[in-house]
């Protein structure tokens, strides 16, 4: 009999191993069941951390073209003002002008009433020595102008 205890006592240690055996792929099923959970709340997190960096990266560049934006309008602003003083200093200068040319005008007409001009028939253009008399007062009148106008030629 005591044979037959060690026997059915052997039976029962291999079914205990066995039974062992199954119960590591159980518990290893249970941890995978845990690990899954822990994966499913990386997801998740990783979803909400990528969502984040997307919006980020979307603001900064909105906010890129907004600087840019602002840059343009600002130099923009800055060249109407340079334009704007440049138009008032041309009028100025315009108005200057006009001044200095009404001057120039009035003592073009005093010199010329100065100029001894004789009643031209056809007799006298054909007398060459008095043409080239006139000619002469006439340039040297001119001559005078130019410098109290202060007129300088290249030549």
């Amino acid at each position: 009999m005591a044979e037959a205890s060690t026997v059915g006592t052997a039976p029962k240690a291999a079914a205990k191993r066995k039974a062992a055996a199954k119960r590591k792929p159980v518990t290893a099923r249970k941890t995978a069941a845990k690990r899954k959970p822990v994966a499913r709340k990386a997801a998740p997190e990783f979803a909400t951390k990528a969502q984040e960096a997307g919006r980020n990266a979307f603001l900064a560049s909105l906010g890129f073209y907004g600087k840019a934006y602002d840059q343009a309008q600002e130099q923009f602003s800055s060249i109407q003002d340079q334009l704007e003083a440049r138009r008032k200093k041309a009028d100025k200068l315009y108005k200057e002008l006009v001044k200095r040319g009404q001057k120039v005008e009035k003592d073009a007409k005093v010199a010329l009433k100065d100029i001894e001009l004789p009643k031209l028939e056809l007799d006298s253009l054909t007398d060459r020595k008095k043409l080239d008399k006139q000619l002469k007062k006439v340039k040297a009148r001119i001559a005078e102008l130019k410098e109290t106008v202060g007129f300088r030629t290249a030549a």
